[in-house]
């Protein structure tokens, strides 16, 4: 079998903060030797989740086995999403924004056994739905853990807990016409509906503001999935949650606002 040597778009200090974590875990289980060392280790799961490179082209590119890579790769994965802040530590940091802005996204997935949970027919897939949560500037600031992709958006949210969340922190939060009836502090547009056909023009003036600031949000979706891992996840969906936490932890650390 052939294998090549590929770039990952991500920082040393990336690297050298998720082998650190690997090191520390090893020493914590008095592990026995393995056949790659921390570093080495990292750099598959990087590879896996930036580049979206398989399990056998991993095992074939660190002459390991391809259970022994999904191994490294999946206790990597799981050490970073332990580290992931949960909705109200999210929150809190939202707090400190001027608004949010609230989206949700579908992460595209193989199909299961028990495929209808997973069936979007807004997307017209099968996936997970991930909420996210935005700056002004567009910039992630945390997505939640994935429910099944039929969910609806403001089902999806509440569930996480990001409406009570975000509404008790007082974050002024904007979002599509899914999010109507959400309450709080989520600001909606206007909708036409059987009792209003027609809006007026300031409704519509509003509702074109309103899309002004809320289009911003698609950057952070868009930061979101340059996780090439996420073009379509081929693991069970009940992974897909773990390895969301791992990227934001991963892309706090890119970012240099990750402390832990």
């Amino acid at each position: 079998m052939l294998s090549y040597p590929a770039a990952i778009s991500l920082s040393n200090r990336t690297l050298t903060r998720l082998a650190d974590l690997i090191r520390a875990r090893r020493a914590e289980r008095r592990s026995r030797w393995r056949r790659l060392n921390p570093g080495q280790q990292a750099l598959p799961t990087l590879a896996h989740l930036r580049n979206g490179d398989t399990y056998a082209r991993l095992a074939a590119g660190f002459a390991v086995g391809t259970t022994t890579a999904w191994r490294y790769v999946r206790e990597c994965v799981d050490l970073l999403a332990a580290l992931a802040d949960d909705v109200h530590a999210a929150t809190a940091r939202a707090a400190r924004l001027a608004y949010a802005i609230l989206d949700g996204t579908l992460i595209p997935i193989d199909r299961v056994a028990d495929q209808k949970p997973y069936y979007s027919g807004k997307h017209k897939r099968h996936g997970v739905n991930v909420q996210i949560i935005a700056d002004p500037a567009g910039r992630l600031v945390w997505a939640s853990p994935a429910v099944p992709g039929a969910a609806h958006d403001l089902t999806a949210a509440r569930d996480a807990g990001l409406i009570d969340a975000l509404t008790a922190a007082e974050v002024m939060t904007f979002a599509d016409k899914g999010y109507q009836g959400a309450g709080g502090t989520i600001r909606t547009p206007f909708k036409r509906h059987r009792h209003r056909p027609r809006l007026s023009r300031a409704q519509k003036d509003v509702n074109r503001a309103h899309a002004r600031i809320r289009g911003v949000g698609e950057r952070a979706v868009a930061t979101l999935k340059t996780w090439k891992v996420l073009v379509k996840l081929r693991c069970c969906p009940r992974r897909a949650t773990a390895i969301v936490q791992a990227i934001l932890v991963l892309h706090a650390i890119e970012a240099d606002r990750y402390s832990g």
